[in-house]
């Protein structure tokens, strides 16, 4: 049985976290309700679906919620050029592929996103499957995500990649072991404090120790 590598997209591999704050802090103006950006920042790695209220209070969630979410969209694709991926992305793909791992990407960004993202990364030929808003409904910190990501792959023996505490979080919620790159602007300590087993500088340092990172079987509820 091969080994998964559920891989995060936003914030590890393509350099979207601060696009996406931004284009939350934009969204809940365009409303009169001003959220610090350095507090969406701390959200980003969240779905829409969660982000809102937690950011911005339930109320507005319950009044505002989908007009904010659909702002928000229109805001992230006007800069959607501007992305770029992050140093060493491929070449972790490629050294994941060549290493034996089964990788899934697993994004809850909307689909036409993942679709410039796997554009942008030239990454169809070298991730077994991906993800999207679509395969899911319920997002980070919960692990549907991953449960989708692990049914793509056809294997449970995984490890899940992130750059975010809610990565962490949401694979520590199925029982799997979690590793992170700080290319999502978290600190190292919260990342560990958050279930993060090991945590990686930058995607080359994380490359190399492809051989070492830990496995597990999700628990089954």
């Amino acid at each position: 049985m091969s080994r998964v590598l559920v891989l995060d997209v936003d914030g590890t591999l393509v350099d979207t976290n601060y696009h996406h704050a931004l284009a939350w802090f934009r969204a809940f103006r365009r409303f009169d309700v001003t959220v610090p950006v350095w507090r969406i920042h701390r959200a980003i790695g969240m779905g829409g679906d969660q982000l809102v209220p937690t950011v911005a209070g339930q109320d507005v969630e319950d009044r505002l919620g989908d007009s904010v979410r659909d702002v928000w969209k229109k805001e992230v694709d006007a800069i959607l050029d501007e992305v770029c991926p992050i140093e060493g992305a491929r070449r972790l793909l490629e050294a994941a592929r060549d290493a034996g791992y089964t990788v899934v990407l697993a994004s809850s960004g909307k689909p036409d996103h993942v679709d410039k993202y796997l554009d942008l990364l030239d990454a169809r030929e070298l991730a077994n499957d991906w993800t999207s808003s679509g395969d899911v409904s319920e997002t980070k910190p919960e692990p549907n995500l991953i449960e989708v990501a692990l049914r793509k792959a056809g294997d449970d023996e995984a490890v899940v990649v992130g750059d975010s505490v809610w990565d962490c979080q949401a694979a520590e919620r199925i029982g799997l072991p979690s590793v992170a790159v700080r290319t999502g602007g978290f600190g190292e300590r919260e990342l560990r404090d958050n279930g993060a087993s090991r945590v990686y500088e930058n995607l080359d340092d994380l490359r190399a120790d492809l051989p070492n990172l830990p496995t597990g079987k999700p628990r089954r509820s």
